[in-house]
């Protein structure tokens, strides 16, 4: 027999995207962003959660504006939404992303004066201009806003983007001020600050749409937040082998855990290379029928070993979650919440 007659084995780790929960966070901070309007950060595949999980769940949600980062992901986006919703961060950097932008239909994101002649000599057409007021990453500077080629382009959002908002500091009021400045100065139909955390600073920062992102998938950036956001990630990881341990024998590299007397333990089919980082190393913890069960040794490249005490029942191919709600998680490893969403490997099984 063939191997393309054989169906391939199911993976040995999957990641469930709780798409009623992402709705229900887009809900929540669509209220919260009151006169303006919500949109969705769906760049990096959704935060690592997969497009066509999650795009779907936002837009019959009500979800009607997009921002990725490349030109691939506006690819896969526009298979799901239409095209004139769907915004692209990098801006066209050639004439041949230019000229790109403007056959898929989606809307080029000029970041400078560099950009908007490009755009204007590829014959234009709506755009996103974005307006830099304080972050120094992308962004036309603000001394370059009165250029006459800006006055020419059909700007339909005009925005910015917070360096700090997740911190109670000066230099959100500054952002602030000078957007507001930037308003009255740049022509376009909507105007747009807020990310996630932004959207908790107040309605002065919330223009006419928001743009959260770790927030629809469960990270809550500042605590005024938490209430209102459900956990979306839920990563699962199955038991590859179970092992009897007698007292003094160590687990793992370096034998960085020893059993002080019996024990038994399992081997779980998840480690650095899908994103499971070594910071995980004896501070992690499983999930099993509302039991934690906790990371032994030092996690590997594809393994990782738990403890399975208070655990008789879990054998091989049964599966654990991974202790994944992001503020609690994003405190036990070190890691930020986004580069806990983002860091998932493509081992993980998605709905594609």
């Amino acid at each position: 027999m063939m191997p393309e007659q054989v169906p391939l084995p199911p993976a040995a780790l999957r990641l469930r995207c709780d798409t009623e929960a992402l709705a229900a966070n887009w809900t929540a901070l669509d209220a919260l962003s009151g006169a303006a309007r919500a949109g969705a950060a769906i760049k990096a595949d959704c935060y690592g959660l997969g497009v066509s999980a999650a795009v779907p769940a936002l837009a019959a949600a009500g979800c009607r504006d997009w921002f990725v980062a490349h030109w691939q992901e506006a690819t896969k986006a526009v298979r799901h939404v239409p095209a004139a919703q769907v915004s692209v961060l990098h801006g066209p950097m050639s004439d041949a992303e230019a000229a790109y932008a403007g056959a898929l239909g989606v809307r080029p994101v000029l970041n400078s004066l560099a950009q908007v002649q490009r755009w204007l000599a590829a014959g234009g057409g709506p755009c996103d201009l974005m307006v830099d007021t304080g972050i120094n990453r992308l962004g036309l500077p603000l001394a370059e806003i009165g250029d006459p080629a800006v006055a020419m382009l059909d700007i339909e959002i005009c925005l910015s983007h917070l360096a700090s908002s997740d911190e109670d500091c000066a230099q959100n009021a500054l952002q602030l001020a000078r957007f507001s400045a930037v308003r009255s100065a740049v022509r376009a139909r909507r105007y747009s600050l807020c990310n996630s955390a932004g959207i908790a600073l107040g309605a002065d920062y919330h223009f006419d749409l928001t743009r959260p992102g770790l927030a629809l998938y469960g990270g809550v950036p500042r605590s005024e937040l938490a209430g209102s956001i459900a956990q979306v990630a839920f990563p699962e990881a199955a038991v590859i082998q179970v092992r009897d341990l007698v007292a003094g024998e160590s687990v793992g590299y370096n034998g960085t855990f020893v059993a002080p007397a019996p024990m038994r333990v399992g081997v779980i089919a998840v480690g650095y290379a899908d994103g499971y980082l070594r910071c995980w190393s004896g501070r992690g913890h499983v999930c099993w029928q509302d039991k934690l069960l906790p990371v032994l040794g030092r996690v590997s490249m594809d393994m990782t070993i738990i403890d399975l005490a208070g655990a008789e029942n879990c054998g091989e191919g049964d599966w654990l979650g991974l202790e994944y709600a992001l503020p609690e998680a994003s405190s036990a490893s070190g890691l930020s919440q986004y580069e806990l969403l983002t860091l998932l490997g493509r081992r993980f099984a998605r709905r594609e």
